[in-house]
């Protein structure tokens, strides 16, 4: 029995790309009215060479942020979530997720990340670098920040609310609740002196995002 390997060029092949696209169609049409689902601010993800860096509250959080990103995107997800399900692995691998080890410098895997955005992709992660209770709770990492300042490309933030409370940390089920996105204005290399200037930007935009979406979920709901 062959062993299920992760991908390490850039691109995505012919029937996984169609596959994120028709899925990006159903789910975004599909998800807002079976749940009370939004994204704030989609038409603000740029073409070409894009890094998206979101925050972490859930299992949840990629298949949203992929529906948010709007176009097919390769997630960086630590090694330690694979190796439990041939199936799981296979469906990650196929649509283009890179492992990254913890714990030490994921060199292969901001190897990979950087192929795809040189071939005009866009690759999301999390900063945070593993889910959190609550947000600030753990310091930011500058990965993001560094794919951007090497590759001159956009970085955008994108603050994900409402996913810890249906799917939590230790929860195993989906639980109905309010799920907000909010799409961020690009960050360029250009704006800032380096990542660490840039990785700040990223956390204050957040940091006011995740503050306002809870009282745009209550509004909508009144």
């Amino acid at each position: 029995m062959s062993v299920i390997k992760p991908r390490f060029g850039p691109g995505f092949p012919v029937a996984a790309h169609n596959l994120w696209r028709g899925a990006d169609k159903l789910v975004g049409r599909v998800l807002p009215r079976v749940w009370d689902f939004e994204v704030i601010g989609r038409n603000a993800v740029p073409q070409g060479p894009l890094v998206i860096a979101a925050n972490h509250f859930s299992h949840l959080d990629p298949f949203v942020a992929a529906v948010a990103a709007g176009r097919p995107t390769r997630f960086l997800g630590v090694d330690e979530l694979f190796g439990r399900s041939r199936f799981f692995d296979g469906l990650t691998y196929y649509l283009g997720v890179i492992p990254m080890p913890r714990g030490t410098v994921p060199l292969g895997a901001m190897r990979t990340a950087l192929h795809h955005l040189s071939a005009g992709g866009a690759v999301a992660l999390f900063p945070e670098g593993r889910r959190v209770a609550e947000w600030g709770e753990t310091p930011p990492k500058q990965g993001a920040a560094w794919l951007a300042f090497r590759m001159r490309c956009p970085l955008v933030p994108m603050a994900i609310w409402g996913t810890g409370h249906a799917m939590g940390l230790e929860d195993l089920k989906v639980t109905r609740h309010p799920v907000r996105i909010a799409v961020g204005p690009p960050l360029y290399p250009s704006q800032f002196p380096d990542r660490g200037a840039m990785t700040d930007a990223w956390f204050a935009w957040m940091d006011q995002a995740l503050a306002i979406l809870p009282e745009q979920s209550q509004s909508r709901s009144r």
